[in-house]
């Protein structure tokens, strides 16, 4: 996440200083070159990668600036993209699938519940400067209301999960784990983690429009989220909903073996694997 992030931040590449304007061309403008010596008109070129902010000149001077703050906000998207991978990976160890309904083969409805992403992500993040601090909330909020509008809209849309419950041989089906699927298979919406809707949100969270940045930092972080969601949507798998119900119709010798009929379906936590 961290990586994609920084990528996206060298792809909007803002300038550093701020507004610069090159004094060429304007009344006085030899004070300005008069004013270094050669060697700080020119400056060394940047390592590979380069620094996620553009120098506005060669001047050594905005080279430094912008190497400098490069470093800082690098080291920010570093920390705030552990923490928010942290609550992820803590929801997903923790949260659970319940109440799915089970008649014969297939699988339908649910509710996900897991823990609040806002406090995990708080628990790891960036806060050690005052506008650390504002920067990680807002992107935290912004994320912990966001994963639980959607974590609410996950259901299962009837799905062949259990083909042993077809023809159960007793009166009661043994507990027995779904058929694992990947997440994108389920009923979901997805807006509430878009990256436009997640930095929309960041940017009101924070209230603050006078802040340097803000804007490219909350959207790399809410493009990097994005795109490592839809990877996670495909790539983790929904396991172990442990589903079990009556055979109202088993009457042996009669009827030897029947379906599931209104069985629920419960995942151990842990399942999203």
């Amino acid at each position: 996440m961290k990586e994609l992030a920084k990528l996206q931040f060298r792809a909007i590449a803002p300038p550093m200083p701020v507004d610069w304007q090159q004094p060429s061309g304007q009344p006085n403008a030899d004070h300005y070159f008069k004013a270094f010596k050669p060697g700080e008109l020119v400056a060394a070129p940047d390592p590979v990668p380069p620094g996620l902010f553009l120098p506005a000149t060669i001047n050594k001077y905005h080279c430094d600036a912008a190497r400098e703050i490069s470093g800082k906000f690098s080291a920010y998207i570093d920390g705030i993209c552990q923490a928010i991978c942290s609550a992820w990976s803590q929801w997903q160890a923790t949260a659970t699938l319940t109440g799915v309904i089970i008649n014969a083969v297939v699988a339908t409805g649910g509710m996900v519940a897991g823990p609040p992403w806002f406090p995990l992500i708080m628990a790891g993040a960036p806060k050690s400067t005052p506008q650390e601090l504002k920067y990680s909330n807002a992107i935290a909020q912004a994320l912990g209301t966001g994963w639980l509008a959607y974590q609410a809209t996950l259901k299962v849309p009837g799905l062949p999960w259990y083909p042993a419950f077809a023809a159960v041989p007793s009166p009661i089906a043994p507990p027995m784990p779904n058929v694992p699927v990947p997440v994108i298979t389920l009923m979901q919406v997805t807006a509430a983690v878009s990256k436009n809707a997640l930095k929309a949100q960041m940017i009101a969270n924070l209230g603050d429009p006078r802040a340097l940045h803000h804007q490219v930092l909350f959207d790399c972080i809410a493009d990097a989220f994005e795109k490592c969601f839809q990877i996670w949507q495909i790539s983790t798998q929904v396991t172990n909903v442990l589903g079990t119900g009556p055979v109202p119709t088993f009457a042996p010798p009669v009827v030897p073996v029947g379906p599931v009929v209104a069985g629920i379906g419960t995942m151990v936590p842990g399942g999203f694997l």
